[in-house]
C-alpha cells in the first residue's frame, strides 16, 4: 500500500507550541501556583457521600443549575450571570469561540498569562500584544494605542497578573473597560488573595467578564473547575459554544459543596497571605529584586546570577520553581509559589545557598 501524506493542521497553528510546565520528582514543588494543601476533610466526606447516590448511567445536568446557583449566591450575582466550565481556561476558550475567530483580534499586554494568547490563537483569533510600564503594570497610554489601532473584539487583563503578581488599580480597570471596543476579560485566577476584585464592576451594561478558578483558593486543581461572572446577555452567548454536558457530575457536586466551607478557605487564604509576606521579607534580605504580589506567588530576579543557573541550582537541591527567564520582559526572572511554612523554609534555605 502506498504511503499517504499526513494531513496538515491549519496554517496558523503550524508554529504554535503547547503549554508546558515541567513536572519533575522533587521534595518541594513550588512552580504551578497550586494550593499547598488539599480540601477540607469534611468536604471530602460530603463529596463521597453524594457521589454514592449518583445515577452514573444518566447524563449530568447540562446547565449545571445547582452549581451556578451556589456560585451566584457566593459572588452576590444572579445565576444567569455565571458560566461554569472545565477550569478558567475553558471559560476563556468559550469567550474566544463566541467573540473571537477569523477576522477578529484579541489584545493583551505582555508579560502576562501565556494561555490567553494561546487559547485565542487556537480559536482562530489574531493576537496583538502591547507592552507595560517599567514596573510591569498596565500603561494606559499603551492600552489606548493598542486598542485604538487594532479595535480588538476581546481585551485580556490579568489582575493579579500572572506571572508578576501585580494588582491593577480599580481606576485602571475602569479605564480599560471604557477604552475597549469589545469584551474585556479580567482574569482573576488569584483574585481571592487580593484586596479588591473587578467583579464589583460587573453589571448588565458593561461588556466586562471576570474569570475565577477553584484550582487555587479552593484546593481543587485536580478537578478542573472554573467560572465566569458577567452580564446575563453575554453569558447566554457563551452557552451556545460550550459542548453539551461539558461539566461532569463530580465537578458539579464538588464545586457546590466547596462553597459550604468558605470560612475555612478564607482562613487558609489569610495564612497564605501571611506566608507570602514572610517570603517577601526574606527575599528582601537576599541579592534578588522582587515585585509586590497580590497573588499566591512572588516573582524575583537574581542580581548576580542568571535565572537559568539559579533555577538549576534550586532543582539540584530538590526545589522546583517556575523559570520565567526566557519570557518577554522577564529576562532572568523566576517565580515561586507560596507553599507551606516548611516548604517556604526549604526554598529560602536552598536559594540562600545557591546565591552565596
Amino acid at each position: 500500500m502506498a504511503e499517504r501524506a499526513r494531513p496538515g493542521v491549519r496554517d496558523d497553528l503550524r508554529a504554535l507550541e503547547g503549554y508546558h510546565s515541567p513536572q519533575v520528582d522533587v521534595a518541594v514543588r513550588l512552580n504551578t501556583n497550586e494550593a499547598p494543601e488539599g480540601p477540607p476533610t469534611a468536604w471530602r466526606a460530603e463529596l463521597l457521600a453524594e457521589l454514592a447516590e449518583v445515577d452514573f448511567h444518566r447524563y449530568p445536568d447540562r446547565a449545571a443549575t445547582a452549581l451556578r446557583a451556589a456560585i451566584a449566591e457566593h459572588e452576590g450575582v444572579e445565576p444567569d450571570q455565571v458560566l461554569a466550565a472545565n477550569g478558567s481556561n475553558e471559560v476563556i476558550q468559550s469567550v474566544c469561540l463566541a467573540y473571537g475567530g477569523a477576522g477578529r483580534t484579541a489584545a493583551l499586554f505582555e508579560p502576562t498569562y501565556r494561555m490567553h494568547a494561546h487559547i485565542a490563537a487556537v480559536a482562530g483569533t489574531a493576537v496583538v500584544q502591547g507592552g507595560r510600564t517599567g514596573d510591569l503594570l498596565l500603561d494606559l497610554d499603551e492600552v489606548r494605542r493598542v486598542l485604538g489601532r487594532h479595535e480588538p473584539a476581546i481585551t485580556f487583563v490579568c489582575s493579579p497578573n500572572n506571572p508578576t503578581g501585580l494588582l491593577e488599580a480599580p481606576d485602571t480597570i475602569r479605564a480599560v473597560v471604557d477604552l475597549a471596543p469589545g469584551v474585556v476579560v479580567v482574569d482573576e485566577a488569584y483574585g481571592q488573595f487580593a484586596p479588591w476584585s473587578a467583579r464589583t464592576l460587573v453589571d448588565e451594561d458593561r461588556p466586562l467578564v471576570v474569570t475565577r478558578t477553584y484550582s487555587k483558593t479552593w484546593s481543587m486543581a485536580a478537578l478542573r473547575l472554573g467560572y465566569l461572572i458577567g452580564p446575563s446577555w453575554l453569558v447566554a452567548e457563551l452557552e451556545k459554544v460550550v459542548l453539551p454536558y461539558h461539566l461532569d457530575v463530580a465537578q458539579q457536586i464538588a464545586g457546590r459543596l466547596a462553597l459550604r466551607h468558605g470560612a475555612e478557605m478564607q482562613a487558609r487564604v489569610a495564612a497564605l497571605v501571611e506566608q507570602r509576606e514572610r517570603l517577601a521579607a526574606a527575599l528582601a534580605g537576599l541579592p534578588v529584586d522582587t515585585w509586590p504580589s497580590a497573588a499566591n506567588f512572588i516573582l524575583f530576579r537574581p542580581r548576580d546570577r542568571s535565572g537559568d543557573d539559579v533555577w538549576q541550582g534550586l532543582l539540584d537541591r530538590s526545589v522546583l520553581v517556575r523559570n520565567c527567564a526566557s519570557w518577554p520582559g522577564l529576562e532572568g526572572c523566576l517565580r515561586v509559589t507560596v507553599g507551606t511554612p516548611a516548604e517556604n523554609d526549604a526554598f529560602l534555605a536552598a536559594l540562600s545557598e545557591v546565591l552565596t
